[in-house]
């Protein structure tokens, strides 16, 4: 009997304080026209059932006394909205559509959009990877000091060498989208700028300017250099961006890759040379450039091989000048801005390029090498002109650190510290440049030749924070006079002259030559 005495008291009291409800009404309007909105979910917050407006928008909902005084309104074409009620009877709301406008009033899709940072960089991912777009900038600041020149003194100095701004984009339906823009020098240089559709993950097409697919070490980032320049005959020798259309395709370890390319629209300079030069009525020129991978153990991410050819057919483009092409280069690092390696324009009907790779890891060491020929038809002199380079290099990163391989390109990419700490990477590279082709008498080209011996040591504090010192030995042929403006050698009088002729040192004593230190600090980000 006190059971159920207790139960119907219990029973009184529940419905005393839960039974007591208030009604709220309200109209739901759009906030686009001011127009009532109907099948909008009205719902006490965290409640399981709901109400619904009506055609007029009108909506009636009971809240119990005690219960949270918030409300919330969704509909699939308006932005979720949450409202206090704050002892109301009466709440009239106006929802915001979903609806998104371009910058011309073109509806637009929406859909939501993750960020977070991946190995320093800001990544931005929609939840089903469909879309995905990060920013890869890059600051490169170089000193250098220099010593034991022969001939020609050169200044020691600091510069910005890179200060990339970069956005990439990979869009629905398969396609991927680059721009990329270079500010060093006080200049707007533009690099990559590009649109590529791929077929599968294997297989692409791509538009716009970009690198030409020819040298393994031109077509690797700055960002991932062993070395703080590139070597000096692949400067000289091997093409790199141009406006064309290029296609790749691999299979089983192996990499085809061909295109068509035209101009070079890169700095300001070579984009008026294009436009003065195109009055005169000439077309602007083009290229052929195709080549071939082979990678053995590809699937081995700790070791494998590399071998590669290419090919290169070319015309004179009307970016440098009208019928006459130039190989000229600076050497190590690019503080020094001398060119003593440098043909000058000289008259070309057309020439041909090719180019050999092999390269190898395994674990933290890394060797590499090529060698490129150039030659070239003459319009109006009679004869051919050959020039040729090379380089051998090898790297090894001490603290358990490894290299990495990117088999969907043929390239390396980032060294990958062994230490929480980061890695030390030490690396030695020999190469050579000629560009003596024929004797000046016989309407030949002799601009000279010049070898180079780097040591690099590399700290990798993060991965976006590399350290960077190379000591670099330098040395040129007498006829590296960089068309006439560098001393190479004394003539008979002890005077020092310009012209290789004249030089009375022994032969292979001519020509400058130097010791270099070099400074870097790289932060990618």
């Amino acid at each position: 009997m006190q059971k159920i005495v207790l139960f119907c008291l219990l029973g009184i009291f529940s419905s005393g304080v839960f039974g007591q409800t208030r009604n709220v009404t309200g109209v739901v309007a759009s906030n686009i026209d001011g127009k009532p909105i109907a099948e909008v979910t009205v719902r006490i917050k965290g409640a399981i059932t709901a109400v619904f407006t009506d055609t007029e928008g009108r909506y009636q909902v009971e809240i119990p006394e005690g219960s949270i005084e918030i409300l919330t309104f969704s509909h699939p074409d308006f932005d979720y909205l949450e409202e206090a009620l704050d002892g109301k009877e009466k709440l009239d709301v106006v929802l915001t559509s979903n609806q998104r406008f371009n910058q011309y009033g073109v509806p637009v899709s929406r859909r939501p959009i993750d960020s977070e940072e991946r190995d320093g960089i800001l990544v931005f991912e929609s939840p089903d990877l469909d879309y995905r777009f990060w920013f890869d900038m890059r600051v490169q600041v170089d000193g250098a000091v220099f010593w034991g020149e022969k001939f020609n003194q050169i200044g020691n100095g600091l510069e910005v060498r890179r200060a990339r701004l970069a956005v990439k984009a990979e869009l629905p339906g398969n396609w991927e989208a680059e721009l990329d823009m270079d500010f060093a020098d006080a200049l707007a240089d533009l690099k990559d700028a590009y649109l590529r559709y791929s077929f599968h993950k294997r297989a692409w097409i791509r538009v716009g300017n970009y690198k030409e697919r020819f040298s393994m070490e031109t077509n690797t980032t700055s960002r991932y250099l062993t070395f703080m320049e590139r070597p000096i005959g692949t400067r000289v020798l091997t093409p790199s961006r141009h406006l064309g259309i290029q296609a790749l395709y691999g299979y089983s370890g192996f990499i085809a890759v061909g295109g068509i390319h035209f101009q070079d629209v890169g700095d300001y300079e070579v984009v008026q040379n294009r436009k003065d030069n195109n009055l005169t009525g000439r077309n602007e020129g083009y290229s052929f450039t195709g080549k071939l991978t082979a990678m053995p153990f590809y699937k081995d991410i700790t070791k494998g091989l590399h071998f590669a050819v290419a090919g290169s057919y070319r015309t004179p483009k009307l970016h440098d000048d009208i019928d006459r092409i130039r190989f000229d280069t600076r050497s190590y690092p690019n503080v020094n801005r001398i060119k003593y390696l440098d043909t000058d324009r000289f008259d070309a009907k057309d020439y041909s390029l090719a180019n050999f790779e092999m390269a190898g890891y395994y674990q933290g060491l890394r060797l590499q090498s090529e060698y490129t020929l150039a030659k070239v038809n003459r319009l109006n002199s009679p004869g051919v002109e050959n020039f040729s380079g090379f380089y051998v290099m090898g790297s090894y990163i001490l603290f358990g650190g490894h290299h990495l391989y990117n088999t969907l390109e043929g390239e390396f990419t980032q060294a990958m510290p062994g230490r929480s700490w980061g890695d030390v990477e030490i690396g030695f590279r020999y190469e050579y440049l000629n560009l003596n082709s024929r004797p000046t008498a016989e309407g030949g080209i002799m601009a000279g030749s010049g070898e180079g011996y780097t040591l690099a040591l590399n700290y990798y504090a993060k991965s976006n924070v590399k350290l960077a010192i190379n000591y670099r030995f330098v040395n040129h042929d007498r006829y590296a006079n960089g068309r006439g403006r560098i001393f190479v050698g004394t003539d008979a009088n002890g005077n020092l002259t310009r012209d290789p002729r004249l030089v009375t040192e022994p032969a292979g004593e001519g020509g400058d030559s130097y010791h270099g230190l070099g400074f870097r600090v790289e932060v990618a980000f």
